[in-house]
């Protein structure tokens, strides 16, 4: 209890000091929907999800409970022409502890090229944002992990080109006898090291704090965390307002169904249109001895529904 205990002492100071954002605006705001089909399934439900490699990017201490290393590759298929992925390795060295590589891209299409008065030529330009990360991760105390991802991030638009450097921590914590887990994180820590026409922009800053339990007598993994503590809110209180909710649950020894619930998407989706089942999230599973594959759905507004789709190989 005293390690759980200085874990919410933490959470709740970076919580506190953390600077408000409005990531929206940013170009850089690729880096939150930068999560796997699993993921995306339990509503980003994964800052403490053990055993997955993906889960870096929502926790690197997480990174320290994978397997000896495994490779997981995730494509999205965004609204109009917009596709993204992310690619994930994970190898333990047994003198030293996990280490982790990432890579994270959006390609945005194709854009005309138009002079002031809306006049086509017929040529076109593109926009696509990259990101690298590479984790370490070891063990801090007995079931407390810690780990920390440095990142390289690119943004393009034409030939206008922006870049920021960023850090990412975590903590997580497992409580086995319980069937317990806890993370905290703080993501995209950083600054910009070059901008779009001298003009600077914020990079996503996020703190996060999870927990999971597995049912007794029942096979149900529930999730639950608060996510985007660091987006500028009205009042401290609104802060948590922010959470996310997922259940998955596993039909035989195989199969893995999942939903889930985001209540920052929900509530950010315009009145003005029909809600519908903004915000909720569903998801499939495949588990076999050597490789997982992944299905996941995130409804957004009534008329927007990204499709995630993933891979994960144990080498």
């Amino acid at each position: 209890m005293q390690k759980l205990s200085k874990l919410l002492l933490l959470f709740i100071t970076v919580t506190f000091f953390s600077g408000t954002v409005k990531a929206e605006t940013s170009p850089f705001y690729f880096l939150r929907i930068s999560e796997s089909a699993r993921a995306a399934g339990l509503a980003g439900c994964f800052v403490s999800m053990p055993e997955d490699p993906s889960a870096l990017v929502y926790n690197p201490a997480t990174v320290s409970t994978v397997k000896d290393k495994n490779f997981s590759a995730t494509f999205l298929k965004h609204v109009l022409d917009i596709n993204s992925g992310l690619v994930t390795y994970v190898r333990k060295f047994e003198k030293y502890g996990m280490f982790a590589g990432a890579v994270s891209y959006t390609n945005y299409g194709s854009f005309d090229y138009a002079d002031a008065y809306g006049n086509r030529n017929g040529s076109t330009f593109g926009a696509n944002n990259l990101a690298f990360s590479l984790t370490y991760s070891n063990e801090l105390d007995s079931n407390l992990y810690y780990g920390v991802s440095a990142k390289y991030i690119f943004a393009n638009i034409e030939k206008a080109n922006s870049s920021a450097l960023a850090l990412d921590a975590g903590l997580f914590y497992q409580i086995p006898d319980k069937r317990v887990n806890i993370g905290l994180s703080v993501l995209n820590v950083g600054a910009q090291i070059s901008k779009f026409g001298g003009v600077s922009e914020s990079l996503p800053l996020d703190v996060r704090l999870g927990i999971n339990h597995r049912l007794r007598g029942l096979p149900l993994l529930v999730n639950f965390s608060f996510h985007h503590l660091s987006d500028k809110t009205n009042n401290f209180f609104d802060k948590f307002l922010n959470f996310s909710l997922g259940g998955e649950l596993y039909i035989g020894k195989y199969l893995q169904a999942r939903l889930g619930y985001d209540n920052n998407i929900r509530r950010l989706t315009s009145p003005d249109n029909n809600k519908q089942f903004s915000g909720f999230t569903a998801g499939l599973g495949v588990q076999l001895k050597d490789f997982n594959i992944d299905y996941g759905a995130v409804q957004i507004g009534s008329t927007a529904l990204l499709h995630r789709f993933s891979l994960s190989l144990d080498l």
